[in-house]
């Protein structure tokens, strides 16, 4: 196993230098001078040239790149024009709180996709199937800004049940904290949990076919037997795949949702870089998310192993 991961890092590593080369190369395509936003409304030609010299972008772009990548690797992303703060610590500031939306909402996924997911490859053909896919259809359909601005105005105003927004610290309030999250993870979730109920009933499809369940069968074993324990068992390892790719994708696309319920994470933190034109936090986020979807994608290849014996020689 060490050595599989191993080879997986190696694999990953020009990956990551390709995601640092089109970071640094989208930024600099970006529209707008980030000097001119320094500056404030001190625009004095001598001003504007120090602030160019002291950040090093009078040096070619070759040679700008290569001091960004060698302070990367030491940690130093850069410094927040906005905030004047180090990059790496606005992260770190602001990753736990995305990470607990994404958690919460892919649980809430996972919960809701794959035994609805089970169910509609068991019942195939019958109105569970049926209806199992219409839901599936509609969250796929439901834009997350619709469904989050109907839940805080049912919920929230009329009910008086769960907060319309805002963010409790987990350490500080667990209970609180919870509430305030549980309205933007089902948000995000019933998206996930759709995509995830379509790949598990394709997987489940295809295995309920096998030979190996029509003998499992056979020997008389109880039908919840043969379905949790051999059918979804051997059915887990696309769902596994989907389920780390989706979690990547909630780590990067909270951006809508966590701006509705007003959520300080990733998402308000990359809103408020691109409008400011803060470049450094802009290279730092997306360098981070593509970091994290190769991450989940050695997670994915690690869990195959463990639930698939047989491919542990591959």
């Amino acid at each position: 196993m060490l050595a599989f991961i191993g080879r997986r890092l190696l694999i990953a590593i020009p990956t990551v230098i390709l995601i640092s080369v089109f970071v640094f190369a989208l930024q600099k395509l970006l529209p707008g001078d980030p000097v001119l936003v320094m500056a404030g409304e001190e625009r004095d030609p001598a001003v504007l040239e120090y602030l160019r010299e002291q950040y090093r972008l009078n040096d070619p772009i070759p040679v700008q790149y290569m001091i960004w990548v060698g302070n990367a690797l030491q940690g130093d992303l850069g410094i927040s024009l906005r905030t004047n703060q180090p990059v790496l610590a606005l992260i770190a500031q602001k990753l736990p709180v995305t990470l607990q939306l994404a958690v919460m909402a892919l649980v809430i996924a996972v919960v809701i996709g794959v035994p609805a997911g089970v169910l509609s490859a068991y019942k195939k053909g019958t109105w569970i199937d049926w209806l199992a896919n219409v839901v599936a259809l509609s969250g796929l359909s439901v834009p997350n800004f619709w469904l989050g601005i109907m839940l805080i105005l049912l919920v929230s105003v009329k009910l008086g049940w769960l907060p319309a927004s805002g963010y409790q610290p987990f350490s500080d309030d667990p209970l609180q904290s919870i509430r305030t999250m549980l309205m933007p993870a089902f948000v995000l979730g019933t998206g996930i949990a759709a995509t995830l109920m379509r790949h598990t009933r394709s997987a489940m499809l295809s295995v309920l076919k096998s030979d190996y369940i029509r003998t499992a069968r056979a020997k008389g074993l109880a039908e919840h037997v043969v379905l949790i324990k051999h059918a979804l068992r051997n059915a887990l390892v696309p769902i596994v795949t989907v389920t780390t790719l989706l979690f990547g994708e909630l780590l990067a696309g909270a951006v809508l949702t966590e701006q509705i319920f007003t959520i300080p994470g990733f998402g308000k933190l990359v809103v408020d870089a691109v409008f400011n034109r803060d470049y450094a936090v802009v290279q730092g986020i997306v360098l981070c998310t593509g970091i994290a979807f190769i991450f989940m994608n050695l997670l994915a290849d690690v869990a195959y192993r463990i639930l698939n014996p047989r491919m542990r020689d591959k």
